[in-house]
């Protein structure tokens, strides 16, 4: 499976952006799928994660409330709609794939990554 990321940019705090995450294959609509972002210095953090229809979503505390999660497995898509962005978000993004339908948290459950876009969000 291949994802391709985009829709990163530069936004000014309280802005939006929109993320959308194409996966080559239809293999990813019976897995769960995922957001990671990784700021300068610091590890990659877990961001949201979405089941294999959709039906359950989590978020990290910090984006809860103005991130939203969603996947289209008619078209092999997922989507993070960021919207009250702060510039603590400023991260490179990276969707993920993992081999199950319900996944977790952490980034080892996940086999097929993105290959990342820069969110930057200017106070």
């Amino acid at each position: 499976v291949q994802l391709q990321a985009s829709g990163g940019g530069l936004a000014q705090a309280g802005g939006s952006l929109r993320l959308p995450c194409a996966a080559s294959t239809r293999a990813a609509s019976n897995n769960a799928m995922a957001w990671f972002r990784q700021a300068p210095g610091k590890e990659r953090e877990f961001v949201a994660r979405i089941n294999w229809n959709g039906s359950m979503t989590n978020y990290i505390d910090s984006v809860k409330g103005r991130f939203t999660i969603s996947r289209d497995n008619t078209k092999n898509t997922m989507t993070l709609q960021m919207n009250m962005l702060k510039p603590e978000d400023t991260a490179v993004y990276y969707c993920a794939v993992a081999l199950r339908p319900y996944g977790s948290s952490r980034s080892a459950d996940f086999r097929y990554w993105g290959q990342g876009t820069q969110v930057t969000v200017s106070s």
